[in-house]
C-alpha cells in the first residue's frame, strides 16, 4: 500500500464506513503498539544479555574485527527493505511478517549492545525513560491533532536524507564536534517523525476496506516504523544524557 494515499490493493479509492472508523483505528493502533512494545523488549532483552556475555562481545566484535557487526547490520537492512516491500504489496502472510519483525528486533539487540556498554546502567536507564516520555507525548500530539501533517512529514524525510548524508561523511572525517551536531538534529527530526507516522498510521488504521490479513500486516509494518523512531530518538539523546563509565 502506498504510505501517502489512501488506495487499496488494487488501486480503488477506500472509504471509511460511518461508526466503524473510530472502532477500526483504535483497535489497529493497539496491535501497533503492542507489536511495537514487544519489539523494543525483544531489543532489551537480546542487548542485556550480549553485553553481559563476554564471550559473545569477543566473537561479534574482537576477535573477528568488525565484520560479524555490518553482516548484522546488512541483515537488518535487508529485513527492513524486505518488509516494507511486501507491506507495500500486502503479498505477506501476518505470522511471517511478525516473525521477521522479532528477528530484526533481536538482532538490534546485537548490534546496539557495545553503544550501551560505554554507559552506566543508570544513565540508560534515565534516557530510556526520558525517550518514552518524549515519544509518548509526541504520539498522542500525532493522534489527536485535526492539523494536516503532510508537509511537516515531507520536510522531515528530505532532513533524514541529510541525517544519512553527514553521518556517512562523518564516519571518515571522525569528528566529535560534527557527531554531537548530528546527534542534535537526529533528535529533532525522530521526534517530529513520531508525531508524523502517528498520525498517518491512525488514518490507515481508520480504512475499512482492508481485510483481516492486510490490517495486520500493516500494524507489524506500523510498529516497525514507531519502533525505528524510537531507536534513533533513543540514541541520539543518549550521546547528550548518558553517563560514560
Amino acid at each position: 500500500m502506498d504510505w501517502e494515499r489512501n488506495y487499496d490493493t488494487t488501486g480503488r479509492t477506500i472509504h471509511t464506513v460511518p461508526g466503524r472508523s473510530d472502532e477500526l483505528t483504535q483497535v489497529f493502533m493497539q496491535k501497533v503498539y503492542m507489536w511495537m512494545t514487544f519489539g523494543l523488549f525483544m531489543t532489551a532483552v537480546v542487548s542485556y544479555f550480549t553485553a553481559t556475555s563476554q564471550s559473545l562481545i569477543t566473537f561479534l566484535f574482537v576477535k573477528n574485527g568488525m565484520v560479524p557487526f555490518f553482516v548484522l547490520v546488512v541483515i537488518e537492512f535487508g529485513i527492513v527493505l524486505y518488509l516494507s516491500s511486501k507491506m507495500r504489496s500486502m503479498n505477506i502472510n501476518p505470522t511471517t511478517a511478525i516473525a521477521m519483525f522479532f528477528v530484526y528486533s533481536a538482532l538490534n539487540g546485537l548490534t546496539i549492545a557495545p553503544v550501551l556498554m560505554v554507559y552506566t546502567k543508570e544513565s540508560v536507564a534515565t534516557t530510556f525513560l526520558i525517550t518514552a516520555g518524549m515519544f509518548g507525548g509526541m504520539s498522542i500530539y500525532g493522534a489527536v491533532t485535526k492539523r494536516d501533517l503532510t508537509e511537516l512529514g515531507s520536510f522531515l524525510r528530505m532532513g533524514l536524507w541529510g541525517l544519512l548524508i553527514a553521518m556517512l561523511v562523518n564516519l571518515f572525517m571522525r569528528n566529535n564536534t560534527m557527531s554531537y551536531a548530528i546527534s542534535g538534529m537526529a533528535i529533532i527530526i525522530f521526534t517530529g517523525l513520531v508525531a508524523y507516522d502517528t498520525n498517518k498510521l491512525r488514518a490507515l488504521g481508520s480504512e475499512s476496506g482492508l481485510s483481516y490479513d492486510q490490517r495486520d500486516n500493516l500494524a507489524v509494518f506500523g510498529a516497525l516504523i514507531l519502533y525505528l523512531d524510537f531507536i534513533n530518538l533513543f540514541l541520539h539523546l543518549l550521546r547528550f544524557l548518558g553517563k560514560r563509565k
